[in-house]
């Protein structure tokens, strides 16, 4: 079922997880839901950080559910595992976005054009690059609030039995991070992962790389009155906001406001625009990372039909002139799935996400379960849209 303005991205309920533990703190001025301490056993000194962002007019308690479901996959993983991940443990962290849950400063600014707020486009994209910029924030500091460093001032007193627990606790790094993020959230995901090395994977739900698309379907679908021959550059979509979106957002990066190449019409191993490509491309923090699409066939509010240009070429850019990059792309549609993070999907997240951590342990990567529609992915496989 796809989702209204009135209401958040649907969660699918089916899989549920009790007993996880949940620790709330304060950085910088913002709730952090840290899922998964106390789960963490001693010798798993390497720690793995799942971010999540939640969707437009949701909260961070939206996804606290799924959160609890892929600690618990983690640590049953490790229980089983002979790969060496016992040394790997997987917390995750939810927060609301900027003028969202307990950080709301201006509900109208959360609505569509529909609902009455006439900076939507401008409104969402702040929120997103504003989230990103928490989320970078917060990775630089969250460590020194969970496993706190000694202060070297023990009196050279002997070491008690507290004292050594304590000091393995502080052995913990956190040595990987991972995004997820759902419709709004999925946005933040995607300009997260251009801009930051530290995050190594990312899952997209019923996000888009291509700000100006998106935008520029839905004013149409809301038969805006423009006051310009073009929407972007219109005070509907301000110049500010396209030098934004040429900073922050995937596509915008690339290709400016202008128009994205079909894959057939790729640029030659010797060519000149291909150099062009690979420069804005290595311009980026994009190198290595391992992203996972999850996208509703039957979603209008985030149509696939608005990812899918981008997707296009930069899959046939990964496999090809820029494979030398090591970017690996999982792009998946849902036939029947709407505008929803649904139970197939989650499925096919909680997958990947494990799959990204036996990486992290140096293993090779094998899906033994396959995803949602049987299919098993293994190192090195680019899945192809499921239509």
């Amino acid at each position: 079922m796809a989702a209204t303005d009135s209401t958040a991205p649907q969660t699918g309920a089916a899989a549920t997880t009790q007993g996880i533990s949940k620790t709330t703190i304060s950085v910088a001025g913002i709730a952090l839901d840290v899922f998964g301490l106390s789960e963490l056993s001693p010798a798993q000194n390497q720690v793995s950080c799942l971010w999540l962002h939640h969707g437009r007019k949701g909260r961070r308690q939206n996804l606290a559910q799924f959160a609890e479901r892929v600690v618990s996959a983690a640590h049953q993983d490790t229980k089983k595992s002979s790969h060496g991940s016992e040394k790997r443990g997987l917390i995750v962290v939810a927060f609301d976005q900027r003028n969202h849950g307990s950080r709301t400063a201006d509900p109208l600014a959360n609505g569509t054009w529909r609902s009455g707020n006439k900076r939507h486009a401008q409104d969402m994209f702040s929120a997103v690059t504003g989230s990103v910029v928490d989320t970078m924030h917060l990775i630089d500091v969250l460590e020194g609030y969970l496993w706190l460093e000694s202060d070297g001032d023990d009196g050279g007193a002997a070491s008690t039995g507290a004292d050594s627990a304590e000091s393995e606790k502080r052995k913990k790094v956190i040595d990987q991070h991972l995004v997820l993020g759902v419709s709004m959230g999925g946005h933040c995901a995607w300009q997260l992962l251009f801009e930051d090395p530290r995050v190594a994977a990312g899952v997209v739900v019923i996000g888009c790389p291509d700000y100006m698309h998106l935008m520029s379907a839905r004013a149409a679908k809301s038969k805006l009155s423009l006051d310009s021959t073009s929407f972007i550059g219109s005070v509907h979509f301000p110049p500010a906001l396209v030098a934004a979106a040429k900073r922050w957002d995937p596509k915008g990066r690339v290709f400016g406001t202008g128009t994205i190449p079909s894959p057939s019409s790729a640029p030659s191993s010797t060519s000149a625009k291909q150099a062009e490509f690979c420069a804005l491309l290595d311009s980026t923090a994009i190198q290595g990372k391992k992203i996972q699409v999850l996208s509703g066939g039957k979603d209008n509010l985030v149509p696939y039909s608005a990812a899918k240009p981008f997707l296009d070429w930069f899959k046939d850019a990964i496999t090809g002139w820029y494979k030398y990059a090591g970017v690996e792309v999982e792009d998946n549609v849902y036939p029947e799935a709407g505008h929803e993070f649904g139970e197939d999907m989650q499925k096919d997240a909680v997958r990947f996400v494990l799959a990204c951590m036996v990486r992290a342990g140096g293993s090779s990567i094998v899906t033994t379960g396959g995803d949602a529609s049987g299919r098993k992915l293994e190192k090195g496989t680019i899945g192809s849209p499921k239509m």
